[in-house]
């Protein structure tokens, strides 16, 4: 059917040229030759990138995808100041880290010193007596039982005793002190559950003894002839 149209069209208009690439042209110059339906016609070598108003569809192209979003690079973090090393604070380098019980320094719920304690003491002074020291620092700590303001000044009271009994027995005057009160303990969940929480149930009293503590840190350096381990101390713990 399609053939018979073109056959006629071509009859009907007389001799054609192709002077619209793909399409019949009249040799006029009137435009493409049309079937009776006002169907372009088109060449053999036709293909959909020759298409021309009006007779086809002309394709257009594909709009350009916007843009990508450029990635806003960062910049780059300010390289962090030099990590102490494992043994050094502010203060300089940690000569000795020790924690000392309370039970062996003091009494239960007192701030004397003990005899125990006074040797423990002792022992840590004639450790550090050949360093050079630039500070030392007494934290108290105190367990959960009583009430929190009285344990907050019985760490503090604790600790200023330990500084008061090493005053005049090492090689710096810079003694800081603290108190923690019940505020970090060590004990963690192990103590719960074990009754009343007063000084006379004896089991809780015991197993929070941990947290009855003094820490003591020296911060310094040894001289050459001192201590082959350097500004590393010994870390001992004494409960």
């Amino acid at each position: 059917m399609k053939k018979t149209l073109l056959a006629a069209a071509l009859a009907a208009f007389g001799t054609a040229a192709l002077a619209e690439p793909g399409y019949v042209t009249q040799s006029t110059g009137a435009g493409p030759v049309t079937t009776p339906f006002g169907l372009c016609v088109h060449s053999g070598t036709w293909t959909p990138d020759q298409a021309v108003a009006p007779c086809d569809a002309v394709p257009r192209a594909a709009a350009a995808p916007p843009p990508a979003p450029v990635a806003r690079s960062e910049p780059a973090p300010a390289p962090a100041p030099d990590t102490l090393a494992q043994n050094e604070s502010p203060r300089g380098p940690v000569l000795e880290k020790i924690s000392l019980s309370t039970d062996v320094l003091f009494d239960f719920g007192k701030a004397e010193l003990k005899d125990p304690g006074k040797e423990k003491l002792d022992e840590l002074a004639g450790r550090i007596q050949d360093a050079n020291l630039e500070a030392i620092v007494a934290t108290g700590h105190a367990d959960r039982i009583g009430k929190e303001d009285a344990n907050l000044k019985l760490s503090e009271a604790r600790a200023q005793a330990v500084k008061d009994y090493l005053d005049g027995k090492v090689a710096t005057q810079n003694i800081e002190v603290a108190g923690k009160g019940e505020a970090e303990p060590v004990t963690g969940a192990a103590c719960d559950r074990m009754g009343p929480e007063q000084g006379k149930n004896r089991k809780l009293v015991e197993c929070l003894q941990p947290d009855r503590r003094v820490e003591i840190e020296v911060f310094g350096t040894r001289t050459a002839s001192g201590d082959s381990q350097g500004a590393a101390g010994s870390g001992a713990t004494a409960r």
